[in-house]
C-alpha cells in the first residue's frame, strides 16, 4: 500500500535548495571517505589482534583515538571531524529528501530507510562529537556506549521492550546487510560508466564482503541487546568493540575474528570507492 510522503514540501523545499551546492556533495564524499578510513582502523586492529601482532578490538570511537596518537594526528583527525559532520549532513538530506528513490512511491519500506538514515545521521554527528572532544584533549571515555544507553533505558518505564524491540531491529538491520551482500544492489549507487570493468569487480567484490561482516556485527550487537533485556541487565549489552571481542571468545576464535575484520577492512576501502563513484545528487 503506497503512503503519502511524510515530509512536507515547505520543508523539502528549502533542503533541496541547500542539497543542490556544490560543497554539500563534497562534504558527503568526503563523509565516505572519513567513515571508510574509520572502519578500516577498526578492521585493522581487529585483524592484529587476531593474527597475534598487537591491535585491539575496538569500536569508532577507540578508531578515532588511534588517529589522534599518530603524527599530525590532531591535523587528520579534524579533516575527519569534518567528513563526519558531512555524512551526517548528507543522511539528513537523504532522510528528507530521499534522493535514491526519486520518483518512486512512499510506502513502508521507504519510510524504514528513511528512519535508517536519520539514525545514521545522529549516530555520525554523535561521534563527530567524540572527535572534537579528542581535538581540544579532551578524553571521549573507554565506556561503551551501547552498554551506558541500555543500562539508562532499562531504568525506565517500558524500557525492558524498548530495548528489547531496539535489539530485534538491530538484528534486522545485521540480516538486511547480509541480504544486500547477497543480492549486490548495492551496485546500483554507483556512476558505473566512470569505472572500468575491474574497478567495477572490485567495487562489488569489497562491497559483499565488507557489507557482509558489517552485518555479522550488526546481528551479534542485536542479539546482546536482547539478552540485556531479557535478563533486565545492561551490562550484557555490547557496541562494536564487545561485539568484536565475542568472537575471539568463541571455538576458532581468532580465525572467526581474522574474517570479520578482514571484512570490516573491505568495507573501509569499499567506502573510500563510494567516495569516489558513488551517485550524491541527482
Amino acid at each position: 500500500m503506497a503512503l503519502r510522503d511524510p515530509v512536507p514540501e515547505n520543508i523539502k523545499q528549502p533542503v533541496r535548495e541547500v542539497a543542490s551546492h556544490l560543497w554539500v556533495e563534497r562534504l558527503a564524499r568526503l563523509g565516505y571517505a572519513a567513515k571508510g578510513l574509520v572502519y578500516f582502523i577498526v578492521g585493522l586492529l581487529a585483524a592484529q589482534a587476531a593474527f597475534g601482532s598487537g591491535g585491539k578490538t575496538t569500536d569508532t570511537s577507540g578508531a578515532l583515538e588511534t588517529i589522534v596518537i599518530q603524527p599530525f594526528g590532531k591535523f587528520l583527525l579534524c579533516i575527519v571531524t569534518l567528513g563526519l559532520i558531512g555524512y551526517a549532513l548528507w543522511g539528513f538530506v537523504q532522510t528528507i529528501l530521499d534522493p535514491e528513490h526519486s520518483g518512486q512511491q512512499m510506502n513502508g519500506k521507504r519510510i524504514a530507510q528513511r528512519l535508517g538514515y536519520a539514525f545514521s545521521a545522529i549516530a555520525y554527528l554523535s561521534l563527530a562529537a567524540t572527535s572534537i572532544k579528542l581535538i581540544i584533549g579532551s578524553s571521549s571515555g573507554n565506556s561503551d556506549s551501547v552498554e551506558d544507553w541500555t543500562v539508562y533505558f532499562l531504568n525506565k518505564p517500558f524500557g525492558r521492550w524498548l530495548v528489547l524491540l531496539l535489539g530485534l531491529t538491530v538484528v534486522a538491520v545485521g540480516i538486511s546487510f547480509l541480504y544486500q551482500a547477497y543480492k549486490g544492489k548495492f551496485r546500483r549507487h554507483f556512476k558505473l560508466y566512470q569505472m572500468s570493468r575491474t574497478e567495477q569487480m572490485w567495487a562489488m567484490r569489497l562491497g559483499r564482503f565488507g557489507i557482509a561482516a558489517r552485518g555479522i556485527v550488526f546481528g551479534i550487537i542485536g542479539i546482546f541487546m536482547i539478552v540485556a533485556a531479557i535478563q533486565l541487565d545492561g551490562t550484557q549489552a555490547r557496541g562494536l568493540g564487545g561485539a568484536l571481542a565475542s568472537l575471539a571468545q568463541q571455538p576458532f576464535g581468532p580465525w572467526i575474528l581474522g574474517v570479520v575484520a578482514l571484512g570490516l577492512i573491505a568495507y573501509g576501502i569499499y567506502s573510500v570507492i563510494e567516495a569516489r563513484y558513488r551517485h550524491i545528487t541527482n
